[in-house]
Parts: C-alpha cells; sequence; structure tokens
C-alpha cells in the first residue's frame, strides 16, 4: 500500500482518539496497531483522569483489560488444557460442578460456556458474594434465561465458571498457568502507582474512591482480584505481543509456544452454530455492526472490555489493532465508547 495512504489512515485514527479525549469519552487511551512481524504505530494520549494535573499517560501505562480477560488469559490456558487432554469440549459441567443439575441444564457443555451459549444470564440478581464456594453454588442453581444454545447471550457467570474449572485442571490459581509477557491478574506496587484509574460503579461498595491498578469489576475483586471474566491488567505492548502470536498463529505459522498452533488456533476461532451468534471458542468474530467496524475481513476475531478496551486481529489483512482507555473514569457511555471504537477501525482501514 502507498506509504501516504497509511500515514493518512493513522492521522485520521489519531484524531477520532484525540476528539474522544477532548469530547470526555476517556481521558487516557494507549495504542498499537501492527502485523506479524512487529509493531506499525503505537502511541499513549491524554492524562490519567481528568483533573487538570493529571500525569500524561505513556505506552508503558498498565490498563485494567476487564473482558479482555476472557480471551487473554482463560480462552488461553483453557487451549492449553484441552491441547493436553485435561479438559474436552464437550464435556459437560455436571459431571465438573456437584450443583449443576437438573433437566434445563444437565447437556451444557465447555464449548457452551465458551461460546456464551449455555443459557446463563449476564451476571448475578443480588450483589457477588464474598467466596468461590458462594459463586459456585449462585451460578450453578440459578434459573437458565433461556434453553442453552437457543441463543448467544453475553456472560460474566460462564467465564467465572471456565476460571474455577481451568485452575482445577491445572492444579494452580489462574494467574499461575497464564504467562503471557507483562499481563498480569497482579501489578508490582510501583506499576500500580502509574496504572491507569478507574472509578467503581455506584453499587460497588468500593465507591467513592479511585482504583488505580485495582480490579474494577466487583466480581472480580471479590474473589481476591482476578477470575476468569475479569482481572488481568496491561500495556498496549504487552497486549501487542500477545496479539501478534495469535496473528502468527491464526495464519498458519508453526513453531510457536504451546498452545499455539494452526490446528487449535482454527478449533477456537471456529464460529458458533447457535443461531445468530458471532462467537467462536472465547473469542468474538467479524460483524459489519460491531466494534471492529465495516473494514476488517470476515476471518476478523477480538474482544472488548467493559472499561474502554478492546483487541482485534485480521489474519487476511496480517493486522491487529489494540485501544485501551479507562472509559470508566468519569468518562462517556459504552454507545459513544463503541462509535469510537467503530470510527478507530475503519479510519485504519488502509493500514
Amino acid at each position: 500500500m502507498a506509504v501516504s495512504n497509511a500515514t493518512d489512515a493513522i492521522d485520521a485514527a489519531r484524531g477520532v482518539i484525540a476528539e474522544a479525549i477532548a469530547a470526555r469519552v476517556f481521558p487516557a487511551a494507549a495504542l498499537e496497531v501492527g502485523d506479524r512481524a512487529g509493531v506499525l504505530w503505537s502511541e499513549a494520549l491524554g492524562t490519567r483522569t481528568f483533573e487538570s494535573d493529571s500525569l500524561r499517560v505513556t505506552l508503558q501505562t498498565p490498563f485494567d483489560l476487564a473482558s479482555l480477560t476472557k480471551v487473554a488469559a482463560t480462552t488461553t490456558v483453557l487451549m492449553t488444557l484441552v491441547g493436553d487432554g485435561r479438559v474436552r469440549l464437550d464435556e459437560r459441567l455436571s459431571a465438573m460442578f456437584r450443583e449443576w443439575n437438573g433437566s434445563d441444564r444437565r447437556d451444557v457443555t465447555v464449548r457452551d460456556l465458551l461460546e456464551h451459549a449455555s443459557g446463563l444470564t449476564a451476571r448475578l440478581v443480588d450483589a457477588p458474594p464474598s467466596s468461590r464456594r458462594e459463586f459456585e453454588h449462585d451460578i450453578c442453581a440459578m434459573p437458565l434465561e433461556c434453553p442453552p444454545r437457543a441463543k448467544s447471550i453475553y456472560s460474566d457467570l460462564g467465564f467465572i465458571l471456565l476460571g474455577f474449572l481451568a485452575e482445577d485442571r491445572s492444579g494452580a490459581p489462574l494467574a499461575d498457568p497464564f504467562k503471557a509477557g507483562g499481563l498480569t491478574f497482579a501489578l508490582s506496587d510501583s506499576a500500580r502507582a502509574l496504572a491507569a484509574p478507574t472509578f467503581p460503579e455506584p453499587a460497588d461498595p468500593r465507591r467513592g474512591r479511585l482504583l488505580a491498578g485495582e480490579v474494577h469489576d466487583d466480581y472480580a475483586a471479590a474473589l481476591g482480584g482476578g477470575a476468569g471474566h475479569a482481572g488481568l491488567f496491561g500495556s498496549a505492548p504487552d497486549l501487542g505481543a500477545f496479539a501478534r502470536v495469535w496473528l502468527r498463529t491464526a495464519r498458519g505459522e508453526t513453531g510457536l509456544p504451546s498452545p499455539f498452533t494452526p490446528a487449535m488456533a482454527q478449533l477456537f476461532l471456529e464460529k458458533s452454530t447457535v443461531p445468530g451468534s458471532s462467537r467462536a471458542l472465547g473469542w468474538d468474530t467479524m460483524l459489519p455492526t460491531s466494534s471492529c467496524g465495516t473494514r476488517m475481513s470476515a476471518a476478523a476475531f477480538g474482544h472488548v472490555g467493559f472499561t474502554g478496551t478492546s483487541l482485534w486481529i485480521d489474519p487476511v489483512r496480517d493486522k491487529y489493532f489494540v485501544l485501551l482507555t479507562n472509559r470508566v473514569c468519569g468518562g462517556g457511555t459504552l454507545d459513544q465508547m463503541r462509535s469510537v471504537r467503530r470510527a478507530f477501525h475503519d479510519a485504519l482501514g488502509d493500514v
């Protein structure tokens, strides 16, 4: 492609982010765009908060990745466990969680949780409990919103169970089997001090104070700071390094570390057969109406996070796109964030 086209595209994408900061959709953003060989563009814009004396963010600023945890941590660990035979995608949950029983759910499998097709709702009705035992009971005993595989319902609860399963089958906390560069469930004290802050939700008992390097999601907080659905922290370069491994694997490259093999990528990127679903195993896939915008190929896959984060990978175009923000630090609405993501990715259509 012409260099001028790529330069114009980057300028346009930078403008989208700068305008969003000026409109107070988020105070801080860090981004990285690259291909399987390396980084093509990376930049940090804005300040940690909207306060006039707030420090500027850098590419080393850690962000709360929120639901990117589902794909960067939990799905990756499950790929390893599936690859070595410790987990089967067709295993029933009733064989793993003794309280998961009843005729309405007896056939639900690991695959169903990964595809958000178990029938579980998004969240619990009541405030989060305080232990794994209570979470497991509440999730396993709650009524399903619909019959399994009738439709896709995006569910944090399903991924909380997947996190428990990963811990049980690996014999270690979720953070232990998951090793991916600087991505982590537990920032050092020095990194916490530099992290992009967030504000708790109104119903969170931590409301009224700034969360700096402390997980925003109250379920993850109740489970000690990290869980199968949220709790991971990382910088744009950290997530970019993870994206390059996935990009290389999805394009058929061999010789990468386990579990990143072309066969495993093909398995986990296969689109769900659930009616109307855009989900694969853990990952979401390209729809022209989604956060990836309209210019990615049909093979693109990605995910977003409630705090204002996103990762999209397009193996046909040989590109990945990292956008990290802290929208939940007094910033804009989810709809505003969706619009920014779409405009950002569409602007980069010529990169």
